[in-house]
Order: structure tokens, then C-alpha cells, then sequence
């Protein structure tokens, strides 16, 4: 005890001689470190009377108190002369351009589903959506697909415990054609709609995901044919993959829901061991690839709309949105669509500006 005005004294001293905020740091670490002076003074107080605590405990607190302050200016002095130095070296030209700030990107599935909202509304299309988790009779019944029905093994899907009011299976909707039975009830006809959306089956491969999206399309009036389904997917594909050299084939298939129905061939050419989508899959170097489904609605399903078979007719089609998107910007693997990775966004992505239109480009990217 003393040596307690001395070695107070050294320490403030050294504190007014640090000349840097390091310097500061060492002579606290010295004096109110673990092993500091301080410190083992403050410790002492435990082995002392109450006499000695009460003499020797108020001069040891001042001492602490009286390096913590002189610590504090020194350590606030340092850095205001140092942040004051900085200032008068550094300069900021203002007339150079700000730095680039990170941006984020548009999905190109979301940049499709615009580019086709924008081609079918040209068209006279309105963009019609439904529930995610729907009821049995609306995925497959409405459809022509009855519970015993051998398609409902090629849409085997996510069904939920619950039921709903009425009694039916709950699922995620394995297409977005229930959506179509959903507008013919509430609207009636005449009709055109597209329906995109997501949908979910339980395939997991480099094409094929346990949910994706598709677009279908519904076409309902009077005197509807072949003809028109026909002009209305080759307008589309034309303005969706940019050339006037799409040719399609149509040939014949299968779906419950329409009939007759066609699957939808669209001609491509090998370049460098790559398909481009444009001119006759019969020509050297090209082939066919088939990009969608589609037919005349069945009788059955414009009944179970709620509308006469015999006064209205219509056609539908329906294709993956993610296929769509492959096609067009030359993505190998669906699977890359959901695994988050940035790097292959800004590869892929588009900048919030780049809208489609009809005009400048669907899929302009700057």
C-alpha cells in the first residue's frame, strides 16, 4: 500500500505519453488487467480487518477510478486526432460514379411465366388461377378421371389426411387443368383463359421435379375446332421462342379430358450439338421434340362445367413452364431451377426492368 501514489503516478504518466490507441490498451491491460496492479490491490482488500478495508478500500476505488478516466481521454483523444488526420489526407471526388450495388435477379421461371402472360393476352386471354391443395372430385373426377380410372396412376401424387366438407380427398393439385372446371362454373362461356401455376407429382430426376409449373390454356364458344387450336399454338410458339420458322406436328394421343387429342411436335436443328427450336424436324440435321399436349375438351368435362355439350365446344392445351424456359435459354438440368444457387441466377436471371413486351422482345435481357 505504499507504493499506491507511485505507481499511480507512473501509470497515469504513461497514459498522457501514449501516443497510440495500442499503447493505451497495454498500460490498462498493466493496471486493470486480470494481473494488473489494480486489480491485485482490489483482491488484497479480502485479506485485510475491517479496520484496513475501511482505510486502504476508498484510496485503492479513487486510484481505479481516477486510471479508467485518464484511459477513456487518452483512448477518445488518440482517435478523434487520428480520424482528423485521415480527413485532411483523404478527398472524395464527386464526380465519380457511385460503386455498383449488389442487385438482385428476376427467376427466369417468373420471367416466362410473364413473357407467356404477355404473348395470350395479345390474344385475348385472361390469366385465370386456382388452389394449390384441391379437392379429388376438381384434380380428377370433373376431368373424366373417376376414382377407378387407369390415368390417375400417371398423376400419383401428395394427398392429405383431411377431407373436406363434402367429404372428398384433399391433395396438391397434380395440373392446373382443375382450374379450368373452376371458370367454366363461374364464368360460363364463351371462355379463354390460361391458368399457370404450381403443380406437384412425385418424380424427382434431371427432368422431372416433385413440384413445377405449367400453363394450360382453355378455349370455350361456338363452332370451335381443330383449326383454331392449331393457329393458337403455332401464334404462340412463334412469339414465345422469337422465329417465324416454328413448324409443328401434330399427332395423336391421349388425355381423359379431351377428345380427340393431339401431342404437339415442334421442329428443332442441331447446332454444335445443341437444339435450337426453329424449322421442319424432317430436315437435315433436325428432329422433332415434343413440347406440349392438348385437344378438344371432352363432352363429359364441358358437362361437368355446368354447360351444354351440344351449344359449346372448346380446346385446351397445357405444357411445364420449366421446360418452356430450358428450351428457350439452353438450362440442361430442371433441377438447378430449386436449388438456390446465386451463381447460377446471375447467370440466368433477368434484371427487374426486363418486362416483355410484344413490341421490344419477350425475352430482351439487358
Amino acid at each position: 500500500m505504499e507504493n499506491l501514489d507511485q505507481q499511480q503516478a507512473e501509470t497515469l504518466s504513461a497514459i498522457a505519453e501514449a501516443s497510440t490507441p495500442d499503447a493505451v490498451e497495454a498500460i490498462r491491460v498493466s493496471a486493470l488487467g486480470k494481473q494488473g496492479w489494480v486489480s491485485a490491490l482490489l483482491k488484497s482488500l479480502g485479506g485485510m480487518t475491517p479496520e484496513q478495508r475501511q482505510s486502504e478500500g476508498p484510496k485503492i476505488h479513487a486510484a481505479r477510478e481516477s486510471v479508467t478516466l485518464a484511459l477513456t481521454e487518452r483512448k477518445g483523444a488518440l482517435e478523434s486526432a487520428a480520424l482528423e488526420a485521415r480527413l485532411a489526407a483523404e478527398t472524395v471526388d464527386l464526380s465519380l460514379p457511385a460503386p455498383q450495388l449488389p442487385k438482385g435477379s428476376v427467376h427466369p421461371v417468373s420471367q416466362v411465366m410473364d413473357e407467356l402472360a404477355e404473348i395470350f393476352a395479345d390474344m385475348g386471354f385472361a390469366v385465370a388461377s386456382g388452389p394449390e391443395i384441391e379437392d379429388d372430385w376438381h384434380n380428377f373426377t370433373a376431368l373424366n378421371m373417376p376414382e377407378t380410372h387407369p390415368a390417375r396412376a400417371m398423376h400419383d401424387t401428395f394427398y392429405f389426411p383431411d377431407k373436406d366438407a363434402e367429404g372428398r380427398d384433399m391433395l396438391l393439385r397434380t395440373h392446373t387443368s382443375p382450374v379450368q372446371i373452376r371458370s367454366m362454373i363461374s364464368q360460363g362461356a364463351p371462355l379463354r383463359i390460361i391458368a399457370p401455376g404450381r403443380v406437384y407429382r412425385s418424380d424427382s430426376d434431371a427432368t422431372h421435379t416433385p413440384m413445377f409449373h405449367q400453363i394450360e390454356g382453355l378455349v370455350i364458344d361456338k363452332g370451335i375446332h381443330l383449326g383454331h387450336l392449331k393457329w393458337t399454338l403455332e401464334t404462340f410458339l412463334k412469339a414465345f421462342f422469337e422465329r417465324d420458322d416454328i413448324v409443328l406436328r401434330l399427332r395423336p394421343s391421349y388425355f381423359p379430358f379431351t377428345e380427340p387429342s393431339v401431342e404437339v411436335d415442334v421442329g428443332y436443328t442441331l447446332i454444335n450439338g445443341k437444339r435450337v427450336v426453329g424449322g421442319s424436324g424432317d430436315a437435315e440435321n433436325g428432329g422433332w421434340m415434343e413440347v406440349l399436349g392438348s385437344g378438344m375438351v371432352n363432352r363429359k368435362v364441358i358437362e361437368f362445367g355446368g354447360l351444354d355439350p351440344d351449344e359449346w365446344q372448346g380446346f385446351a392445351f397445357g405444357t411445364g413452364v420449366d421446360r418452356l424456359a430450358m428450351l428457350k435459354y439452353g438450362m440442361d438440368d430442371l433441377r438447378a431451377f430449386f436449388d438456390g444457387d446465386v451463381r447460377w441466377l446471375g447467370h440466368y436471371g433477368f434484371g427487374a426492368l426486363d418486362v416483355p413486351t410484344l413490341s421490344g422482345g419477350v425475352g430482351v435481357r439487358s
